[in-house]
């Protein structure tokens, strides 16, 4: 085994005109997670306890797009999906609709772990929260005066915004006035900045896992599901690896990325890296996205094919480093 390693990410598609200040608490916020990360596994915490643990935090804190700080759909609300998955018996667990569970990555552990089932959704899934006696917040708790700020633009251009985190003033410097948008599913958007959070680890057993959550799109449809809460397209771990994804999610789904990349290392004998990078190349079609793996052997890695992904790692030999562009 070569130790444990852990990733983390906040999201691909980043602005190259998003400010500084901005840019600066993002890395912060990842550096905390890692180390919050690191001590965990230091400890022996096993890879499916870490990445529960890193994707609470990066819930919590409103700088990303989850928990409190999600995106806000059509209808002004927040509705958030996660999804969890333990690499040795590729046990998993899924939720969506969620609108008052504070920390959706913990339901989603709960149904792989006490339920009988893989994948809970809405009132259903905020009954079993209730039955688990999970903490439950109304729906306000996880709305940002500047959220609302930008579905009013949203909702002026009649765009589902990506970068919702884009700055209210100087919109003409920024890629929402681009002229040519991105297209998603054949209808233009304004501009590709989920940030979507993930957290991928290997404990030092050699046992991977990866954790998902997210807000979605702002002014998205109500109802909506994209690729985190599913298995194989958001987030895969199987014995080979741990994988979480982020970035346009219909491609995401259309290309089960996350599976692909345990697909290619099983079938193709390639290494991680090679995956990553295979995967990221070949499988997303016209579609942008992002990914980050950690491998049973203690490697990581991390590939998009945006202009950016807010991503850090570090693995047990020393290694850390918190990054947003190439």
């Amino acid at each position: 085994m070569g130790g444990w390693a852990i990733a983390v990410h906040g999201g691909a598609g980043v602005d190259p005109n998003l400010p500084f200040e901005r840019q600066e608490e993002a890395k912060q916020l990842l550096t905390r997670c890692l180390n919050l990360g690191i001590s965990a596994l230091r400890s022996n915490l096993p890879a499916i306890d870490v990445v529960e643990l890193v994707v609470r935090e990066l819930e919590t804190d409103p700088v990303f797009n989850s928990g409190r700080g999600s995106a806000l759909t059509e209808k002004g609300t927040v509705e958030m999906e996660a999804s969890i998955m333990d690499g040795p018996k590729r046990r998993c667990g899924a939720v969506s609709g969620l609108t008052t569970v504070k920390n959706p990555i913990s339901l989603a552990r709960l149904v792989m772990d006490k339920s009988p089932h893989s994948y809970l959704a809405f009132s259903g899934a905020e009954d079993f929260a209730r039955q688990q006696g999970l903490e439950v917040v109304e729906n306000d708790y996880f709305i940002t005066n500047e959220n609302v700020g930008m579905l009013k633009l949203a909702k002026e251009a009649n765009k589902i915004l990506f970068d919702y985190r884009l700055p209210t003033h100087g919109l003409e410097t920024c890629s929402a006035g681009v002229e040519s948008p991105l297209i998603m599913n054949g209808l233009p958007i304004s501009v590709y900045a989920p940030e979507t959070v993930g957290c991928v680890v290997v404990d030092s057993k050699g046992h991977c896992a990866a954790a998902t959550s997210t807000g979605g799109l702002m002014n998205k449809m109500t109802g909506r599901i994209g690729d985190s809460p599913l298995i194989g397209a958001g987030t895969y771990a199987c014995n080979l690896c741990g994988v979480s994804c982020t970035g346009e999610g219909e491609a995401i789904i259309r290309g089960t990325l996350a599976r692909e990349v345990a697909a290619v290392m099983e079938y193709k004998g390639l290494g991680l890296q090679e995956a990553v990078d295979f995967v990221i190349k070949e499988r997303l079609d016209e579609g942008f996205a992002g990914l980050i793996a950690v491998s049973s052997k203690g490697e990581v890695a991390y590939g998009f094919n945006t202009t950016g992904m807010f991503r850090g790692c570090a693995t047990e030999d020393g290694f850390m480093e918190v990054g947003i562009w190439e």
